[in-house]
C-alpha cells in the first residue's frame, strides 16, 4: 500500500530538474494570459457600447422629450430617465446629485456605462426606436 505523499515524492525524485522547471514556466505563462482575458474583455464591450451623441438625443427625445433638465415627480430623472440610485450606481454622483442636475455630456457619459453593463434593455422602448445597440 502506498500513501499519497510517497507516491508525489517518488515522481518529483524522478522527474529531471528541466522537466520540473519547464512545467513552472507553463504554469506562469499559463496564469498571466488568464489574467489578460478580462481586462480584454471589459475594453471590448465599453468599445463596442459607444454610441454616437444622435442617438442618445434620439433616446432623450422619447424618454423625455428631449428635456435633459427634466424631473417629472416619478422617480426618473434627466434626458435619459435615471433613478437616483442607477445614477449613484455607475457613477453619476461625481457630476450631480441626480441626473436632471447634469449636462447632456454628463448624462451620456453615465448612459455608456448603463448600456455596457446592462445592455439596450436599460431602455426597453426608447432604445429600440432610437436605434441604440
Amino acid at each position: 500500500m502506498t500513501f499519497r505523499n510517497e507516491t508525489t515524492a517518488a515522481t518529483t525524485a524522478a522527474t529531471p530538474a528541466s522537466a520540473r522547471r519547464r512545467n513552472r514556466v507553463r504554469i506562469a505563462v499559463l496564469g498571466g494570459a488568464l489574467a489578460v482575458v478580462p481586462v480584454a474583455g471589459l475594453v471590448t464591450a465599453t468599445a463596442s457600447s459607444a454610441a454616437p451623441v444622435s442617438t442618445w438625443d434620439k433616446v432623450a427625445q422619447c424618454e423625455s422629450t428631449g428635456n435633459w433638465s427634466i424631473d417629472s415627480g416619478n422617480g426618473f430623472y434627466g434626458g435619459l430617465q435615471f433613478t437616483s440610485s442607477t445614477w449613484a450606481a455607475f457613477g453619476g454622483t461625481q457630476f450631480a446629485p441626480q441626473a436632471n442636475q447634469a449636462t447632456p455630456a454628463q448624462q451620456i457619459s453615465i448612459g455608456e456605462k448603463v448600456l455596457a453593463a446592462q445592455g439596450p434593455g436599460a431602455w426597453p422602448i426608447c432604445s429600440v426606436k432610437a436605434g441604440l445597440s
